[in-house]
């Protein structure tokens, strides 16, 4: 069933809308990133805000929260229009974000965070003690346990979130905006957040959340807007439709939510590990003697909660981090420290890495979508005018194909990647390395941030490497991703493989156990 803003608004006449968009619109130069959006959100709801990568999603809740302005339209906040030419505006009228990357000063406590641009005056003890005493309110109310005097950088990424959302209702926000909060979360840290909002919305307070999962929307949610190329095509409630539905709302055609494969057709070996270790740089060890394989046509999908070691077995194998042990790429050794342990010599050697990270790893954000499609393969012949020069005209039509291929959005290769939307900087990372026809990819966490019908695409093209006889490591924090694609499945618990498995023979219970180190089992599948 499809409600329009209008006729929810005639259902909740009793009390004003915590938030009605009116007719907003804005524009980037050519591209119009909202067009005429009106959505009204009831109070003490969880209001879901879906859509492909560039439907406009997060412009839309930046307008909201005072970092852009629209172009036309209005804002009402409880019944009262509201200009928001600010984020302090938007803080005055009770609205609270925490973003998809957190907005966090790493070496100053949680104490230091929660009161930063907040105090009450040059003198820093009062407004410290008041935040304590606060917090410590907050944290009983709304399950958001966190040690005030810890430091940020010495926090999980989870506890770092519960940190945002305390700094929004400091500020006392009863309208709090959530972009893609889970996309960096295990899955208990992913389930406590939604006991989180769960606990707001039954204080009275609204939350709108940002998520390209539609699984969250169909269980937290009360209604969903889905926007598709910068307009609202819908307003729904959750129950009285289904994850395939939204999905065609989304994309505009119906869309594939399980992946189609054949069986896989193993090969040879094209890469064995034995041993592998890795040490930090406080001498801790993060990898305690790996070994494993993987052969040509297949994928080999290692499940694990997030810092198990499946970080350092990617960067390790990518030429990232010294290691030791032994590593060998279709039958040739690999060095793992030193001269030609590096990502340039991987490539060479015929591996590519899409890696976990892609802001700090994958991309550099200043940078244009031309430049960053050609970094780590500037010595391609195709990309060389001559001996000294590199031929820009060359990569600038490579990267509009890989555009058009991988349906970037917006397909302007001088764009800079931080202005793309975070699902498309990954299309853009995930093009540039599978394009090149690897007989090994690494690759972590292929769709973090990245909307359904992009989920779809990807998918397919790891399905379509793997079936040319490529072989294929793929870290995911996601189970279904890795029971889904995975043709054997490795699980990872403190820096140790526990055991493999084939996806057909097992199930989220007994790998949640030895994600968990909670069996002793070691077969192989």
């Amino acid at each position: 069933m499809v409600a329009s803003a209008e006729n929810m608004g005639r259902q909740a006449t009793a009390a004003p809308f915590a938030i009605e968009l009116k007719g907003v619109s804005k524009a980037f130069g050519p591209v119009q990133a909202n067009r005429d959006i009106n959505i009204a959100v009831p109070k003490g709801t969880i209001h879901g805000i879906i859509g492909e990568n560039g439907a406009g999603k997060s412009t839309l809740m930046s307008i909201l929260y005072g970092f852009y302005k629209a172009d036309a339209g209005q804002i009402f906040i409880s019944g009262k229009l509201t200009p928001i030419p600010d984020s302090q505006s938007a803080i005055r009228a009770g609205i609270g974000m925490v973003f998809q990357h957190f907005k966090l000063v790493q070496n100053f406590t949680v104490l230091e965070n929660i009161i930063l641009g907040a105090e009450d005056g040059p003198m820093l003890n009062s407004s410290l003690a008041k935040a304590r005493t606060v917090l410590k309110q907050l944290a009983e109310e709304y399950e958001l346990d966190v040690d005030p005097d810890a430091l940020i950088e010495n926090l999980s990424v989870g506890h770092q979130q519960r940190v945002e959302i305390l700094k929004a209702l400091y500020r006392q926000a009863d309208i709090l905006i959530l972009d893609e909060p889970t996309g960096v979360l295990t899955p208990d840290e992913a389930d406590h957040l939604f006991r989180i909002l769960r606990g707001l919305k039954d204080q009275g307070k609204t939350v709108i959340l940002i998520t390209p999962k539609l699984r969250e929307i169909m269980e937290a949610t009360d209604n969903v807007s889905v926007m598709r190329r910068g307009t609202r095509v819908a307003t729904v409630k959750p129950a009285e439709t289904s994850p395939e539905a939204l999905a065609e709302l989304m994309v505009g055609r119906k869309v594939l939510l399980e992946v189609d494969k054949a069986p896989a057709h193993p090969g040879a070996p094209v890469l064995t590990v034995e041993n592998l270790r890795v040490r930090d740089e406080h001498g801790v060890e993060r990898l305690k003697g790996v070994s494993l394989e993987i052969r040509a046509g297949e994928i080999l999908g290692i499940a694990g909660v997030a810092g198990n070691g499946q970080t350092e077995l990617l960067q390790a194998l990518g030429g990232m981090l010294p290691a030791t042990g032994k590593v060998a790429l279709n039958g040739r050794d690999l060095p793992l420290s030193g001269a030609g342990a590096d990502g340039q010599s991987r490539r060479a050697a015929g591996l590519a890495h899409v890696p976990e990270d892609r802001h700090h790893h994958g991309l550099i954000l200043d940078f244009s979508a031309w430049e960053n499609v050609a970094f780590g393969y500037h010595n391609a012949p195709e990309y060389q005018k001559s001996a000294l020069f590199m031929d820009n005209d060359a990569i600038r039509a490579d990267t509009e194909r890989k555009m058009a291929t991988f349906d970037v959005r917006p397909p302007i290769p001088a764009l800079a990647a931080k202005n793309f939307s975070g699902g498309n900087q990954q299309k853009i990372v995930v093009a540039r390395e599978i394009e090149r026809n690897p007989d090994l990819l690494l690759i972590g966490q292929p769709t973090r941030g990245v909307d359904i019908g992009a989920i779809e695409f990807i998918h397919k093209q790891i399905v379509a490497l793997r079936d040319q006889g490529k072989a294929i490591l793929l870290v995911s924090v996601e189970l279904d991703e890795i029971m889904s694609l995975s043709d054997r499945i490795a699980v990872m618990f403190d820096g140790q493989i526990m055991g493999l498995r084939d996806p057909g023979q097992t199930d989220e219970r007994e790998l949640g156990l030895m994600m968990a180190g909670m069996t002793g089992k070691k077969e192989v599948a």
